[in-house]
């Protein structure tokens, strides 16, 4: 306020309007003359004369403070600009009123966000309630009663049937086993005859080592092995479980490295031996769904593949099933099609996806082109993304015809596409497949399947993409599963027993107290402390995505053993 701002009188009983750029006081008896009190911040300093004279001067592009006097209708005080003060008025009020249709418009995007990422947080956060199910088969394959001795129970080890000293725990010997506590399916019972999609066929790439959750997952027990909410299923089990009302056993495969297999089928007693395609080495998303695709394509030349990957968590299962229905509607027609998770903050660890125009189609009232696939932004970019409204992360959810995945590889990927057709000619024998696996795979690209086919075919207008509103979260690093975690209002998580934790004046972070040794924490706030019998790891929440660089490093060190 310059020095002159005083001089206004009358300000006690006047309407007051607060806008965008200035604070306008406005009597009640009508719209008058303007004669301001206020300094403008990016015009030069105000005198006397100024404010009797002038009004609105053409260099202000901030904000100035003004009161407005009333005078008899038909007199036009005009700026030096020539614009009367009514039109210039108007013409701010009328900025106003769409500011604020765009902002109740981002409240309510924002309302649908809240909603649809909600029963996540609850999920883990609430112990559920487990139900009784019948399986497909007619046998009671879906629940049974909890665990009858404390010892056994899951819930104090993410470890299912790992053998770490002092943390193992063993699941009940039996052929039974939960739905996924990662879901609805424990709350909710399907129609299963009405949601089977025939024809559809759903892949499960199991591979990764999942670094950033060094060292609880490991190379040899990766984390869609783990049960990281403590219910007492594994990630690859609460994704074989969410898709279970979609396919029979008969149509769900696993891709995964042969150090794995044994434990998937433990883990997955339903899969059939025949569904676990054994990739010899790790090459990358794409190698591995088109390996699934090329083999399927062999059984079923008809066959709609869905790609979902084993270590994934997701919320609400009837939002998830229905847009896989739908996605499946629009890979009939001959699209790759993905699905887009609506982001509920601007992350920088996710890809994106820019929606394009809608397909129009009556059996996916949804579904979109999808305009262009975006790398990990930074955090400026990210929020851009996400104040635009038409962009949606990039989970790596793939539907499409095995054969026209197969037909973009072999335009995009030429040689890649010829290496994977060889090898699922040579499925069926299984010295022959040893043999053409041995000679082909190590000759095969590493390379995303964004990158390979997704992208390229987007650019030409063969992608779609169906927008979601379930929840969902890769549990990439300690500081998403904090945020999946239970705990008392800034306390700690605790993955494990939480009698092996003590703290005091502790707020954030997350504990794995996975020894059985007692673990204490005095005034340190989002530390990440993760005890293993071999390995303690130390950082903090913010610094979690780097926990690879010491995988690196360790391994450099001679400490291959340990990762």
């Amino acid at each position: 306020m310059c020095e002159h701002s005083g001089e206004t009188r009358g300000w006690g009983n006047r309407d007051t309007m607060i806008i965008p750029n200035a604070l306008w006081r406005v009597p009640t008896g009508g719209l008058g003359s303007l004669r301001a009190i206020g300094c403008y911040f990016s015009s030069s300093p105000c005198t006397r004369s100024q404010h009797r004279s002038s009004f609105l001067p053409a260099t202000m592009s901030t904000a100035g403070i003004f009161a407005v006097d009333h005078v008899p209708q038909g007199s036009h005080q005009r700026s030096g600009s020539g614009f009367t003060v009514e039109a210039m008025f108007q013409q701010i009020m009328h900025a106003v009123h769409q500011s604020h249709r765009d902002i109740a418009e981002l409240r309510q995007e924002c309302h649908e966000l809240r909603l649809a990422n909600a029963s996540l947080e609850r999920q883990v956060r609430e112990g559920l309630q487990y139900n009784m199910y019948n399986s497909r088969n007619g046998t009671p394959g879906f629940m049974t009663p909890a665990p009858p001795s404390p010892q056994l129970r899951p819930k104090l080890s993410p470890f299912l049937n790992h053998s770490i000293p002092a943390i193992t725990t063993t699941s009940p010997d039996t052929s039974y086993y939960r739905p996924s506590p990662l879901g609805d399916n424990s709350l909710t019972a399907f129609p299963y005859t009405n949601r089977d999609i025939p024809g559809f066929y759903v892949v499960i790439p199991a591979g990764g080592a999942g670094t950033r959750l060094w060292p609880l997952s490991r190379e040899s027990h990766p984390k869609f092995l783990l049960d990281l909410t403590l219910k007492g299923r594994s990630l690859i089990q609460a994704t074989w479980d969410r898709l279970l009302p979609l396919v029979s056993a008969a149509r769900t495969t696993v891709v995964a490295g042969p150090g794995h297999v044994k434990s998937i089928h433990e883990q997955l007693p339903d899969l059939l031996v025949d569904n676990l395609f054994c990739e010899p080495g790790p090459k990358d998303s794409m190698a591995a769904i088109g390996l699934a695709a090329a083999v399927l394509a062999t059984r079923d030349p008809d066959a709609v593949i869905g790609s979902f990957a084993a270590d994934h968590m997701i919320s609400g299962d009837e939002a998830f099933l229905s847009a896989v229905a739908e996605a499946v509607e629009v890979a009939k027609k001959g699209y790759l099609v993905t699905i887009g998770i609506a982001p509920s903050h601007p992350s920088t660890g996710f890809g994106y996806i820019r929606l394009g125009d809608k397909l129009g189609m009556k059996e996916a009232p949804n579904a979109r082109l999808v305009s262009s696939f975006k790398e990990k932004p930074d955090a400026r970019t990210a929020a851009q993304y996400i104040g635009t409204g038409a962009y949606r992360w990039n989970a790596g959810m793939f539907v499409t015809k095995a054969t026209v995945l197969l037909d973009l590889l072999s335009e995009y990927k030429p040689d890649l596409a010829e290496g994977l057709k060889k090898i699922a000619a040579a499925w069926n024998n299984e010295t022959l497949r040893q043999q053409v696996l041995s000679e082909v795979w190590p000759t095969l690209e590493k390379i995303p399947i964004d990158n390979a086919v997704a992208e390229p075919a987007a650019a030409e207008g063969r992608v779609a993409v169906v927008p979601a509103t379930f929840g969902w979260d890769d549990v990439g690093d300690f500081s998403s599963l904090a945020d999946l975690l239970p705990a008392e209002a800034s306390q700690p998580r605790i993955l494990g027993d939480a009698h092996l934790v003590l703290t005091e004046q502790v707020a954030g972070g997350i504990v794995v107290p996975g020894s059985g040794r007692l673990i204490t924490c005095l005034g340190v706030d989002d530390l990440v402390i993760v005890d293993m019998p071999d390995t303690l790891l130390v950082t903090t929440r913010a610094r979690s995505q780097e926990v690879k660089r010491l995988v690196k490093k360790a391994r450099d060190s001679g400490w291959k053993q340990l990762l």
